[in-house]
């Protein structure tokens, strides 16, 4: 039950450089808390099969590992060239043709998967074609052909994704595709399922819809990476478990230069508003060849981790990259050498006022005492998680160590800052019995040492949902035994 003392949790996409054997196994031991499916890639049985794969490597293991599946979207994307790719010069015409089944691309013209194109764009307009790489002014609109102008030379490859510079595409964040790919989340039982390009709270609260009908009690994760999203981000936020800064498709949509102040804002927002929140794309994109990343690289997720991200995200590094392992350690390194320099200063007088929930009061009162008579840890009887993760939106020194009997709800803590889950079955025990039952726990496996104190929360009733009522705290002593110094 030993941890890393490391308290940013590092998620981790599958593909194919983590399917050879051993490959998972080793991932896990270099510290990944959650690993992502890519629901873009492969086929729905390839993700079955890498699921399965997981469970037992953790089993193997003996860690908890979250799994997030990672619904494609409505990712608007050109179609196919008669050569695989064509190059483009500054100056040249260039035709993007919105209709079905449309005849392979050529120098002059290819097809577009989205057949609502033409009514989202206007003459003036700059289209952004692979990331940015490649940009089209729109000159005219023709019926189903969008008539462009090449504004750099640059190549051009099939199925390459479109973006609209500024934003402004009227696609519902869930395709088809997408609510059929909800079934196959829960059918692997997924802890996670992110909900990429969504637009607003509706398109949150529809993914919640279809999963919950669908029997998965998947936490949800909104991607931010549209321009519509930034102007909605607080109803998104309230309406999501968990925000994820997309940073790719966002660069693209807003530029580059908006891109560090909106993920900084975003991760604001998300803990101000007591949600989780994953910092992901190209955080150590070099790693994909490389051994080692750049500094660039490691200031870029040392700064996400001083921003107060709760998880860092691998995308190609681990699913497709040379070197996966090396990249989780990489990661791993990084996140423990930016911690060390937190302020753990929590500014209180900042903390929201008139809580309404008994477990948020709770949760305050949990990080006020630690700060300010510090105790070693802090140990937390949950049902659900909600306590935890009102816990771990409060920095703080001590670790957050979460008792939870609920395979799953395990597996959600596992992507909090600060918080280390562990299976514990309190029924039948009176509030003070699994007190003691926990932090003997803690004591054997040499995370308590006597004569340290810690924080207990837990509710009068154990297995209620939201019952956290109750704050005490304790000192461990001889022998893991637990004395009380006071209850509130």
């Amino acid at each position: 039950m030993s941890h890393s003392p490391r308290r940013t949790k590092i998620l981790a996409t599958l593909g194919p450089a983590t399917d050879p054997p051993g490959v998972l196994d080793a991932l896990l031991k270099a510290g990944v808390d959650v690993v992502r499916l890519n629901f873009s890639h492969g086929d729905p049985s390839s993700q079955v099969a890498r699921a399965e794969a997981v469970r037992e490597a953790a089993q193997r293991v003996g860690v908890e590992v979250g799994i997030l599946a990672d619904l494609p979207g409505p990712k608007i994307r050109i179609e196919r060239f008669a050569e695989g790719r064509v190059l483009l010069k500054a100056g040249d015409r260039f035709d993007l043709i919105a209709k079905e089944n449309p005849p392979p691309g050529n120098l002059r013209e290819v097809g577009v998967s989205y057949l609502g194109l033409p009514g989202d764009v206007a003459p003036g307009d700059v289209l952004l074609l692979d990331d940015g790489l490649l940009q089209l002014r729109v000159g005219a609109v023709e019926g189903e052909r969008i008539v462009t102008t090449v504004l750099n030379d640059g190549a051009l490859s099939d199925r390459k994704g479109l973006n609209k510079l500024g934003g402004g595409l009227s696609l519902g964040a869930l395709t088809e595709r997408d609510k059929e790919l909800i079934g196959v989340a829960a059918q692997i039982g997924v802890d996670f399922i992110a909900v990429s390009f969504c637009r607003n709270a509706a398109d949150m609260n529809e993914a919640r819809r279809i999963a919950r009908a669908a029997g998965c009690d998947a936490a949800l994760v909104s991607k931010i990476e549209r321009a519509e999203a930034i102007e909605n981000l607080a109803e998104i936020v309230d309406a999501s478990d968990v925000v994820m800064v997309a940073r790719g498709d966002l660069g693209v949509e807003i530029g580059d230069a908006e891109l560090p102040g909106l993920q900084k804002k975003i991760i604001r927002e998300s803990l101000a508003r007591n949600r989780v929140v994953i910092t992901a794309t190209q955080m150590l994109q070099s790693m994909v060849d490389n051994p080692i990343p750049t500094r660039a690289e490691v200031l870029d997720v040392a700064n996400a981790v001083i921003d107060g991200t709760d998880a860092v995200m691998l995308s190609q590094e681990s699913a497709a990259g040379r070197y996966p392992v090396k990249a989780v350690e990489a990661m791993s390194r990084i996140c423990l050498g930016a911690e060390r320099q937190f302020d753990h200063d929590t500014d209180f007088e900042a903390a929201p006022r008139n809580l309404e929930r008994a477990d948020q009061a709770i949760a305050m009162a949990a990080m006020f005492l630690s700060e300010h008579i510090g105790v070693r840890a802090i140990v937390a009887m949950t049902e659900s998680g909600g306590t935890v993760r009102f816990l771990s939106r409060f920095r703080s020194n001590a670790p957050i160590y979460a008792f939870s009997r609920h395979d799953g709800a395990r597996r959600r803590m596992a992507l909090m800052r600060d918080v280390y889950p562990i299976d514990f079955d309190s029924r039948g025990m009176a509030s003070r019995d699994a007190a003691r039952n926990a932090i003997k726990q803690l004591f054997d496996a040499g995370m308590l040492e006597a004569g340290e104190r810690m924080i207990f929360t837990s509710g009068d009733t154990m297995e209620q949902h939201g019952a956290t009522n109750t704050l005490r705290l304790l000192q461990v002593g001889e022998g893991g035994s637990a004395e009380g110094l006071g209850e509130l």
